[in-house]
């Protein structure tokens, strides 16, 4: 029992390092960039409070498991922005290389059986196949297109985004997920756009 507390502690005090790295999306009110560990607890949050847009069947418990850990790899990687590199960074066989190296190093630090588990849900969530990972990867999507619309256009003036490269970039990935919320959303972000 010693050791397993050691390897949980070790993995827990470890994730606390999201918490220093800063993204490219600002809190709401554009006076800083949120980080890591803020950006995974409000799409765990998301999860609870729009899981009426989810498709039936997908398990809520499921996808806020998955947002609380999607993004623990950025400890090692940093934020890659969706939008950064006109749209090709963050899809790039070398990030998806350098998370995976990030993913074996992190997830283990647990037990064996936490370490399985946890890297399965990650990698679940990655691949975006599966309904609660499909979800939850619309969830990823629509947080920051919010944060931009709130804060006066945050990342979208930084990369001078427009709309079609939302739409391709982010608004397919919330609709395969969330069909009602990206039309709701789409709505709001085709007037800022104009």
């Amino acid at each position: 029992m010693s050791d397993r507390l050691e390897r949980q502690f070790a993995f827990l005090n470890e994730a606390d390092r999201l918490k220093s790295i800063l993204r490219a999306t600002t809190l709401v009110d554009g006076s800083r960039p949120e980080n890591s560990g803020e950006h995974s607890w409000h799409l765990a949050l998301y999860a609870l409070v729009l899981a009426d847009q989810a498709a039936p069947g997908v398990s809520i418990d499921r996808v806020i498991r998955m947002l609380l850990i999607h993004d623990l790899v950025e400890i090692d990687v940093g934020d890659v922005p969706i939008h950064s590199q006109n749209g090709t960074a963050h899809s790039s066989l070398a990030t998806q290389a350098a998370e995976a190296k990030a993913a074996d190093r992190i997830f283990g630090l647990l037990p064996g059986d936490l370490a399985t588990d946890l890297r399965a849900l990650w990698e679940e969530f990655e691949a975006a196949d599966s309904p609660d990972a499909r979800f939850a990867k619309s969830l990823d999507r629509v947080q920051p297109v919010m944060a931009n619309l709130m804060s006066g256009g945050g990342t979208w003036k930084t990369y001078d985004v427009t709309f079609d490269q939302l739409e391709s970039r982010v608004g397919l990935k919330i609709a395969r997920g969330a069909p009602g919320l990206w039309e709701w959303v789409r709505e709001k972000a085709r007037s800022w756009f104009g």
